[in-house]
C-alpha cells in the first residue's frame, strides 16, 4: 500500500477512541488520561517529579504551524544556546523530518541543529561525511549544524541503571544550555521503535557511545552481537543520564508522519503502509513515546508497525525508562484546537 496522506476523520477517529472511554488502558496496562480539546496550556513537569500524569499535547496538523502549536503548548522559554536534536537521515530516501517542516521552530529559538556520528559506517560515519549529508538534505540552509562528537566524547554518569554506569556523548554536548529533542517517530530494525527516548540515547551518544549502548555496556568499538534486552535497557539508561545532566532544560516533540517500520538511519526504508497521525509534545519522554505507541495500536492500519515493535520487544525500553525514573507511562492526552 502506498503512503497515505493525513486524514482529519482518521485522526478524529483515533482521538474519539481515546476520549470515549475516559480512563483507558494503554498497551502496557498503564492508566492513560484522555482529553479531546484544549485552548492552550501552562508549563508543567513530568509525573515522575509531581505524582500527576504528564501532559502530552497532540495536533493532527502536520505542518510548520502545527509543530509550533505543540511547542508553544509546553509553555517553555529556552534560553542561552539552544540545541535542536534531529536525525539528518542516511539518504534522500530516508523519512527524516524535512527542513521545511522544522525551519520555523528552529529559527524561532535561534537553535543549532545537532547530531552525532554513527558507529556502523554509511554517510554519517565521520564528521566530514555527516556535515556533507546535512548540507545535501537542506539543513545547513535553515540553521547552523553541529556534530556533537566532532572533537570526541565526554562521560555522563548513569544513576540507577542495571546495564550502564556511564554514557558517552559528544563533547560539544556541554556547549548547550537547553535541548529541544525533535524526533521522527517510526519503527526500527533493531530497537523496534524510535522516538524521544532513542533520540536522547543513541541519538546524542557519540560514535563510541552508540557502540556502548548497542552492546549493553560491553564494548565501545563493536556495536553488534550484544543481547537484545541489554541494548533496550541501555537506551533508557543512557537517556536518563542526559536528562539528569540537563536538569529540566529539555523538551520533546515527536512527529508521527511517514510511519515506516524502518528508521531514518536506513537509506532505503520500507514504504509506510499506514496513515500519518500527527505531532505530539511533552516534558516527559516516557509519556510521549507511550502516547505514540498507544496511537499506533489505536490506528486501524497500524499492523505492520505493531508487528515490528513487538517482534523486537521494543516496548521494553519505555517500560525500563519508567522503572528507573526517566519518566512515567501515565499521561493526559490534550488535543489542541485546530
Amino acid at each position: 500500500m502506498k503512503h497515505k496522506t493525513p486524514s482529519g476523520l482518521f485522526v478524529l477517529g483515533i482521538m474519539l477512541v481515546c476520549a470515549a472511554v475516559g480512563l483507558f488502558q494503554g498497551r502496557s496496562g498503564q492508566k492513560v488520561y484522555a482529553q479531546t480539546q484544549s485552548q492552550g496550556s501552562t508549563a508543567q513537569t513530568p509525573k515522575s517529579q509531581t505524582g500527576v500524569p504528564a501532559k502530552v499535547y497532540f495536533t493532527g496538523d502536520i505542518s510548520p504551524a502545527g509543530l509550533m502549536s505543540v511547542y508553544k503548548a509546553l509553555g517553555q522559554t529556552p534560553g542561552g544556546r539552544v540545541a535542536v536534536k534531529i536525525s539528518t537521515g542516511e539518504s534522500p530516501n530516508s523519512n527524516h523530518l524535512r527542513p521545511a517542516l522544522i525551519q520555523d521552530l528552529v529559527q524561532s529559538v535561534k537553535g543549532t541543529l545537532v547530531e552525532s556520528n554513527t558507529a556502523y559506517g554509511g554517510r554519517r560515519a565521520s564528521t566530514a561525511l555527516h556535515k556533507q549529508t546535512a548540507r545535501d538534505h537542506g539543513y545547513t540552509a535553515i540553521a547552523p549544524v553541529d556534530i556533537l562528537d566532532e572533537d570526541g566524547s565526554i562521560s555522563l554518569p548513569v544513576r540507577g541503571g542495571t546495564r550502564l554506569r556511564e554514557n558517552f556523548v559528544g563533547g560539544h554536548f556541554r556547549n548547550y544550555d537547553y535541548f529541544i529533542v525533535l524526533s521522527h517517530f517510526k519503527g526500527h530494525t533493531m530497537a523496534g521503535l524510535g522516538g524521544a527516548i532513542k533520540n536522547i540515547s543513541i541519538g546524542i551518544a557519540s560514535s563510541e557511545g552508540k557502540a556502548w549502548i548497542h552492546s549493553g555496556g560491553k564494548s565501545k568499538t563493536r556495536p553488534w552481537g550484544g543481547e537484545q534486552n541489554a541494548f533496550l535497557d541501555a537506551m533508557a539508561e543512557a537517556g536518563k543520564s542526559v536528562v539528569d545532566r540537563l536538569n529540566g532544560k529539555i523538551l520533546y516533540i515527536n512527529v508521527m508522519n511517514r510511519l515506516s517500520v524502518d528508521c531514518d538511519c536506513n537509506g532505503n526504508p520500507a514504504e509506510p503502509d499506514m496513515h500519518d497521525i500527527g505531532i505530539l509534545s511533552s516534558l516527559d519522554p516516557v509519556a510521549l513515546d507511550q502516547a505514540c505507541v498507544d496511537l499506533v495500536y489505536a490506528a486501524p492500519d497500524g499492523r505492520s508497525l505493531i508487528q515490528r515493535m513487538e517482534s523486537r520487544n521494543g516496548l521494553r525500553t519505555i517500560d525500563h525508562g519508567a522503572e528507573i525514573g526517566l519518566g512515567s507511562k501515565a499521561y493526559e492526552l490534550v488535543r489542541l484546537n485546530g
